[in-house]
């Protein structure tokens, strides 16, 4: 890289971090990537792992990715995707007010989902039981395959290349037994350290989006209803208000300005409360961050109850409502029969793929080729996972 390119990139980094808190995550202290690389031009490190995020495969499939809906249910409810980019939103906001580093934060919520099965958690709890035997599936550790191993798009590395920072935001969670593989990635794990501030703030923008939309959705498809959510604080609070000042609103945009009002007051107040747990501490970089008995981006005590009610709210009528519970049923079956097919003759995967069986296996043996058919199905849309089931499974199915 010549001289003037560098220049362009410093400058900029340099314009773009001047603002931060001496605990945020800066470029200067990056562990950097897994394979070196020349420094961008006219863009951060962060901003790169963002954009790398955006265009590749796995980001696009999940515009077919259901959150609690199956994809083919309805165009206006949420997928994968929407959420995603709703998570970004949300942490790039509270990383701003808080000095931290918005790009880090961007990349991460980005990238968090990439590794989720198609019909959501349903999806995962059936992968996760195919996958007992052979070392088990979370899409926590698949997102972070999914860059560091799955996508094939550069010529001197597999994967993405994405950044320490960006990489571990994405594995909010991990074993100690999975961690222990993962070389310095998995560490923390092992050690009881906490992830960056701008991994922990993005944990909390992805809870308060599904959350809250979790809400709206439920409330569109008829699943829950507003004379339900009336004993639920966060949403009483700014439903009551509205009716008051605007009695005549209708229902979808009363709706609306409800949701919204309940994000807002769950992000200002952990912006106010973490802000004031960051001055009480007062870590002193990144590193004292790190060393800390527990998170410093958090909800006040009152806040977060309200929230944890919220949540068992949803989990009780919402999740395990027989319409949701028809299609995570469902959703398993498909799940488990395709592993079942494909585990008993792998000819059945395309190409590619076959041929990555027939390497695993030679290293890892039965384990090798769980491995890959659990890849394949992960990396399926919703509609695409009900084509393949139909294509093989159905005699009258399509060609």
């Amino acid at each position: 890289m010549g001289r003037g390119q560098g220049n362009k990139s410093e400058s900029l980094s340099q314009h773009a971090e001047g603002r931060l808190a001496g605990y945020a995550v800066s470029e200067a202290c990056s562990r950097g990537r897994l394979h070196k690389e020349p420094s961008p031009t006219y863009r951060g490190e962060f901003q790169r792992d963002r954009d790398r995020v955006i265009h590749c495969a796995a980001f696009r499939r999940l515009v077919y990715k259901t959150q609690v809906f199956v994809n083919h249910e309805g165009d206006l409810f949420r997928t994968r995707l929407t959420h995603s980019l709703e998570v970004a939103q949300i942490a790039r906001s509270i990383a701003r007010s808080l000095r931290l580093n918005e790009d880090l934060a961007e990349a991460i919520a980005l990238a968090h989902d990439l590794g989720h099965t198609p019909f959501g958690h349903a999806g995962q709890d059936a992968l996760n039981a195919c996958m007992a035997s052979y070392g088990g599936f979370e899409h926590n550790l698949q997102s972070l395959r999914v860059v560091d191993e799955l996508e094939l798009k550069y010529a001197e590395f597999p994967g993405l290349n994405l950044t320490f920072e960006t990489r571990e935001g994405i594995l909010k969670h991990c074993s100690t037994k999975h961690a222990r593989k993962l070389g310095e990635i998995g560490r923390r794990f092992i050690d009881r350290h906490q992830p960056s501030l701008e991994a922990q703030l993005t944990n909390l923008a992805d809870e308060i989006a599904y959350n809250n939309h979790d809400v709206d959705d439920g409330l569109r498809a008829g699943l829950i209803t507003i004379e339900q959510l009336r004993d639920i604080t966060l949403f009483q609070e700014p439903y009551e208000a509205i009716k008051r000042r605007f009695a005549q609103l209708d229902g979808r945009r009363t709706v609306h300005e409800v949701v919204r009002r309940m994000i807002n007051r769950l992000v200002v107040d952990l912006v106010e409360t973490s802000r004031s747990r960051l001055e009480l501490v007062a870590p002193a970089d990144v590193e004292a961050v790190r060393t800390q008995p527990g998170p410093l981006i958090t909800f006040s005590d009152e806040v977060r109850n309200a929230n944890d009610q919220l949540k068992d709210f949803l989990r009780t009528a919402l999740y395990r409502h027989f319409r949701v519970h028809r299609m995570s049923a469902k959703a398993k079956r498909v799940v488990e029969e395709l592993f079942g097919a494909f585990m008993d003759d792998p000819r059945l995967l395309p190409t590619e793929h076959h041929q990555k069986v027939a390497l695993l296996e030679q290293e890892r043996g039965q384990a090798g080729r769980a491995r890959v058919v659990a890849d394949y199905i992960a990396g399926m849309t919703d509609r695409y996972a009900l084509t393949e089931h139909d294509r093989i499974l159905n005699p009258h199915g399509v060609s």
